[in-house]
């Protein structure tokens, strides 16, 4: 039976009690795609992470053959209060302007949704009202972070075979390197890149407001939903809930780029195997990515030099995920082709 969808949580201990209760894998589902995969006709292991996909997929989404049939993508849209601090090279108020183009049809994601087949959500996070700047205070209150969080988590995956999500926020990436520094330690200088284009200037105020945030939040920081509340931001909030849902609902998720990944890095920190039904779409030019896909033990499929957003590296990767599906269910048999075993191109 499809999963019905999450009802609210109405505290952050109402989230935590769903992350720490996760359905684990398919291992049946699992073992019947690897049972086929040396029965098709090719050289064993000759397509290489194709095969591996394909498992994935059947193990995450509870049966075989593996299915692309319904792929949802997702893009949650919020403002940031660090935004006025000069982080970004771009104002707030392109958010808004870029929702509008999303919701037009005009971006980056509406072509490649057309182009791999996924059906595009945008959903916007009370927009006019930012965040508050989290060098100087708590980005958000309990109730705020759990309303950004039931974006994601009460969304209706039941139809879903695979999930997409992503994100529109001048001044993300600044929240995205604060959050991997608390999830998985360092220094700002380890996980601050120049997002949009900041020139040297802002370069220097990014790295800057990231330290005296991990400086005023200190130890509330090692609880990684309070580090979301602290330094976050509404759609990486929604983002996660996203991906918790996904997990609940017995739907693998296919992860965008830096800021996709700290906001999904919360589960893992949390709970050990909370994002095993995630695979990183690719990795991109913010230089924080690839340390933050090591250390979530996440191997792109993709490096296309991207730095986007909006789903769009994910997006991408989606073409790969077809292919092991195309070639896994529609390749035949050493026996169904009259091929001797073993052989292939």
């Amino acid at each position: 039976m499809p999963a019905t969808p999450l009802a609210p949580a109405s505290s952050l201990d109402d989230v935590r009690a769903l992350a720490r209760d996760l359905p684990g894998p398919d291992t049946a589902a699992r073992a019947t795609a690897e049972a086929r995969e040396p029965t098709l006709t090719k050289p064993a292991g000759s397509l290489g992470r194709l095969e591996e996909l394909a498992a994935w997929l059947c193990t995450w989404q509870g049966g075989h053959p593996p299915r692309l049939d319904r792929v949802r993508c997702v893009v949650f849209a919020g403002n940031h209060g660090v935004a006025a601090k000069g982080v970004s090279a771009f104002p707030p108020a392109v958010t808004v302007q870029m929702v509008a183009n999303f919701q037009h049809g005009g971006a980056a994601v509406n072509q490649l949704c057309r182009t791999g087949g996924a059906d595009l959500d945008v959903i916007p996070l009370d927009l006019d009202t930012p965040t508050k700047p989290f060098d100087t205070d708590a980005a958000m209150t309990e109730d705020e972070v759990v309303a950004a969080l039931n974006a994601g988590l009460t969304l209706d995956l039941s139809a879903a075979d695979l999930l997409i999500v992503g994100e529109m926020g001048i001044g993300n990436t600044t929240a995205a390197a604060a959050l991997a520094l608390a999830l998985f330690g360092g220094t700002a200088a380890d996980w601050v890149g120049r997002g949009t284009g900041v020139d040297d200037a802002g370069f220097a105020r990014k790295r800057a407001v990231v330290e005296a945030a991990k400086a005023l939040h200190g130890d509330a920081l090692s609880d990684p939903l309070e580090a979301l509340r602290r330094v976050g931001g509404r759609e990486l909030a929604a983002m996660a809930g996203g991906v918790l849902a996904a997990r609940r609902a017995g739907v693998p998720v296919l992860l965008d780029g830096f800021i996709c990944c700290a906001a999904a890095g919360v589960w893992q920190a949390l709970t050990p195997g909370g994002l095993d039904h995630a695979m990183a779409g690719h990795v991109s030019r913010e230089p924080g990515h690839r340390r933050l896909l090591d250390a979530l033990g996440k191997p792109p499929l993709l490096d296309l030099h991207m730095r986007l957003g909006e789903a769009s590296g994910a997006l991408v990767a989606l073409s790969v995920l077809r292919g092991a599906v195309a070639c896994h269910t529609g390749m035949a048999t050493f026996a169904e082709a009259g091929v001797a075993e073993g052989g292939g191109s």
